[in-house]
């Protein structure tokens, strides 16, 4: 019977983290005058992650703008807390792109977020 060891896998996985993430949520925030609206806050900021390009990119012009679809996916430690709708604004080479998280798949040694960048070029 062989022992599967999580911590060992997951500083291998770690060491393929070579971009960093901001995670932003909207948070209900009341104002001072009693009133709540929602706020974008970070929740954690440049946290080593990957990136990792889900299909090619579709470039979907039109006569007047130039639309960018498509979807990446994230690898990042397990106890960062990511939800859906989440925006992840990742550091890559040092340009920095937004996206939206989907659904965080979670193991023991990382998990893996489907992100969606819907730009205009």
């Amino acid at each position: 019977m062989m022992i599967f060891n999580h911590e060992r896998y997951r500083s291998i996985i770690e060491q393929f983290y070579e971009d960093t993430a901001t995670i932003k949520r909207l948070v209900e925030t009341e104002t001072e005058w009693g009133e709540t609206k929602l706020i974008e806050q970070i929740i954690y900021q440049d946290v080593p992650c990957k990136l990792s390009q889900r299909g090619l990119a579709m470039n979907n012009q039109t006569d007047t703008v130039n639309k960018i679809e498509y979807e990446t996916k994230l690898f990042i430690a397990p106890e960062i807390e990511i939800k859906q709708g989440d925006v992840v604004e990742v550091t890559r080479s040092g340009a920095t792109r937004k996206y939206t998280a989907g659904e965080p798949f979670i193991y023991a040694t990382h998990q893996e977020i489907s992100l969606e960048r819907k730009e205009k070029a």
